[in-house]
């Protein structure tokens, strides 16, 4: 489901001398133009999500961390996939081990132990499965969900809805402009916009303390994709 909305727009008539009428300027300045910027905005409801699952171990010596970071992350990932996450859905982001340091006056410092952290991406296509993830994954050992991002599926569809929103306002004003200027609108000279969308949502962050037993509330809410052009018609006066 998605709802269209058109945002602001600016005019600009430019090309002209001062104090003379867009049909009275000078031919060597060229063509006389009208310049109209216009943003559409569509929003979606996102139906896919990245969880980051992680566990961090803390002990001595590293191999121990290790191993009990393994175990974990392991016992994690087979659950996940009992879950119907296929191999391409599950990739491992980040692994890091890092000495515990302890420093004291007139001494050299000490390692105490060591912290292993290993992070994996859950890439969740429907997202009604994000709830029973977290849960799942903090129930066999994660102790790290730092981040849930929604997305949707049709994002690209609805970045082109905005652009044609973004013209047509664009195009409105300028035909508005060019009338009241005692003209009419002419070729249409150039047309751009910007190389990415503009795209506002939420991003959720989860805390690792949640309890498993009860089941985590998600709320994906929507996203506002928003495109802006830029557009440039000659001015033909009458």
């Amino acid at each position: 489901m998605r709802t269209m909305f058109v945002g602001w727009a600016a005019v600009v008539v430019i090309g002209f001398a001062p104090n003379v009428l867009p049909a009275q300027a000078s031919a060597a300045s060229g063509p006389s133009q009208i310049v109209a910027s216009g943003v559409g905005e569509v929003r979606v409801t996102p139906d896919r999500a990245t969880i980051l699952v992680g566990v961090q171990s803390r002990a001595s010596p590293a191999a121990a961390a290790a191993a009990d970071n393994a175990r974990r992350q392991r016992a994690i990932l087979d659950t996940l996939r009992k879950l119907g996450l296929g191999n391409d859905q599950l990739s491992t982001i980040n692994y890091n081990v890092s000495p515990e340091m302890q420093y004291a006056p007139n001494s050299q410092p000490r390692v105490t132990g060591y912290t292993v952290t290993n992070t994996v991406r859950a890439d969740v296509r429907k997202l009604d499965d994000a709830a029973r993830i977290i849960d799942a994954a903090l129930a066999k050992g994660a102790n790290e969900i730092s981040g849930l991002r929604f997305f949707s599926s049709v994002a690209d569809s609805a970045r082109r809805a905005a652009l044609e929103a973004a013209v047509k306002e664009a195009r409105a004003d300028a035909e508005a402009l060019a009338r009241a200027a005692g003209g009419t609108l002419g070729p249409l000279l150039e047309v751009s916009t910007s190389s990415s969308p503009i795209m506002r949502g939420q991003d959720m962050m989860a805390a690792a303390g949640m309890a498993a037993r009860v089941a985590t509330p998600i709320e994906p809410g929507q996203q506002l994709i928003s495109a802006a052009v830029v557009a440039r018609w000659v001015f033909v006066g009458r």
